[in-house]
């Protein structure tokens, strides 16, 4: 376990500066002035609309120190260690060794340094932040504070220390549970994220750096982020100051209200640059009393693979606006293709709850469990239609296609400006598909839709092609958008191209 156990993600500084002061406007009502005046603009002002005066405003910062006073008991400083076991034993040579030099300007790995042959075991260091959620002892973090963790220490803001447990972690939604040996902690309310609005102020407390029970300020930027490869956790961003040390402490309301776990930031450099992200609280409950209950975390599986759609597919499937999952992939045998879901279908809602953007599919199916049942609105051959399916559970590793390979033989598919190839016996063998055409050469529209060579076309809409008759045919049919499931490497996706 590294020093700074807070996850960065490269990206572009935002400066945000605030400013708080008065403002005075008005007009000068004094006697002197009145007096002052002369008669005949004292009959004009007699005529004139009445003066508008504006008092005078003062916007002012909030103050935290109560809420900070009322919080700061049940947030907790944790403190990591991880031991290195690759490599351990034999001869060592530390740096005060005459052989140590000799080794180190030859190039020749030095016996028992970190990376050399017979290196001993490392002792790593970690420190993150955390927050009691029941008197006895259960506490959030991050699931990357306590990963890998051989102990983990937990103290307290009245400095009695624990050694903790860790009870489970979920690396998906970034959670982790652990648990210490006390009675009649004080407890943190959690807030309501729905309830929370982009502008209101929240604060933060940890140990960024490891200092200790260090406060920190800002605003919700936003809400429901979804960051790269993050598909179950609908990030609140926000400008808190957030740093190496911060992770897994409390996001607070003006309220006293927990509403989110500090778990990320985007930064050049590692340190705070304006840009932070908290996992909701409710998302964070919800794994939590998994984890209580189980030691992990159970969700549910539908076997599909999917994509956003945009205006262009949305037009092509004979849609009003690009609202839903599109399935570009059904699982074999999986609980998807047993129910009837192909290829080409849009899903437009989970149980009665619309899936706005595809990004909404993955969390709507891995709140439910295992066995259970939900009903899919789905959009197929451009009508609605309900599709029932039974859930089984989520496999934590994801396998990938071959890259395909070329091919001889091909021949051209018309106006799409594609020249494909039915795949040979030993090449869907080797990718795992039933059938396809393979891309020898792609121009025109093809190309300018961003299809190139080596993509296998597997389908027109959620029409399979495996011949180049069957291409031509499902291309004539579409009209001018065509929408092509395209797999390269080991992903699908649908690609729209323009005809005509």
């Amino acid at each position: 376990m590294k020093w700074s156990p807070s996850r960065t993600v490269l990206a572009a500084a935002v400066a945000v500066v605030a400013f708080a002061g008065a403002v005075h406007v008005g007009v000068d009502l004094s006697p002197a002035s009145a007096n002052a005046a002369s008669p005949a603009v004292a009959a004009t002002n007699a005529t004139a609309a009445p003066a508008v005066v504006a008092p005078s405003a003062r916007v002012a910062l909030p103050d935290f120190s109560a809420l900070v006073e009322q919080v700061g008991p049940a947030v907790v400083n944790i403190s990591v260690t991880s031991v290195d076991r690759n490599a351990r034993g034999g001869i060592q040579i530390d740096e005060n060794d005459p052989m140590y030099e000799f080794f180190r300007r030859f190039g020749i790995p030095v016996p028992g340094a970190p990376g050399g042959p017979n290196a001993a075991p490392r002792v790593q260091q970690g420190v993150g932040s955390g927050f009691i959620v029941s008197a006895d002892g259960y506490i959030l973090t991050n699931a990357h504070v306590v990963d890998g963790a051989t102990e983990v220490t937990v103290k307290l803001n009245d400095k009695r220390e624990f050694k903790a447990k860790v009870i489970g972690l979920d690396k998906r939604t970034d959670v982790a549970l652990v648990k210490i040996e006390a009675g009649g902690l004080p407890v943190l309310k959690t807030g309501d994220t729905e309830k929370t609005k982009v502008g209101e102020w929240v604060i933060a407390v940890g140990s960024p750096f490891g200092f200790e029970n260090t406060v920190t300020a800002g605003i919700v930027s936003a809400k429901a982020r979804r960051l790269p490869d993050e598909n179950f956790v609908p990030f609140i961003q926000t400008d808190v100051a957030i740093n190496p040390g911060n992770s897994g402490g409390p996001l607070f309301n003006l309220s006293g209200e927990v509403i989110g776990i500090n778990s990320q930031i985007y930064s050049r450099s590692g340190g705070f640059m304006g840009i932070s992200f908290a996992i909701p609280i409710d998302v964070a409950l919800k794994v939590k009393d998994q984890l209580q209950q189980f030691g992990k975390v159970q969700r549910g599986k539908l076997g599909v693979g999917f994509q956003p759609l945009d205006k262009d597919l949305a037009e092509a499937l004979g849609l009003d606006k690009p609202q839903g999952a599109l399935v570009r992939e059904v699982e074999s045998g999986g609980p998807a293709d047993k129910a009837g879901v192909q290829q080409g279908d849009v899903i437009q809602q989970v149980d009665g709850i619309r899936v706005e953007d595809a990004g909404d599919l993955p969390r709507a199916i891995g709140e439910r469990r295992p066995g259970d049942t939900v009903k899919l609105r789905i959009w197929r051959d451009k009508k609605a239609r309900d599709i029932s399916v039974k859930l089984v559970e989520m496999p934590s590793d994801v396998a990938s296609a071959e890259e395909p390979a070329k091919g001889k033989e091909a021949a051209p598919a018309g106006k799409l400006g594609l020249s494909v190839r039915p795949l040979t016996g030993n090449e869907s063998q080797r990718l795992d598909l039933p059938g396809g055409l393979l891309v020898e050469q792609s121009s025109g529209a093809a190309q300018r839709a961003g299809i190139r060579q080596g993509d296998v076309v597997l389908a027109v809409g959620n029409t399979a092609v495996n011949s180049i008759e069957q291409l031509r045919k499902a291309v004539d049919a579409a009209g001018n958008r065509v929408p092509l499931l395209v797999q390269r490497g080991g992903s699908r996706q649908y690609v729209v191209v323009r005809v005509g």
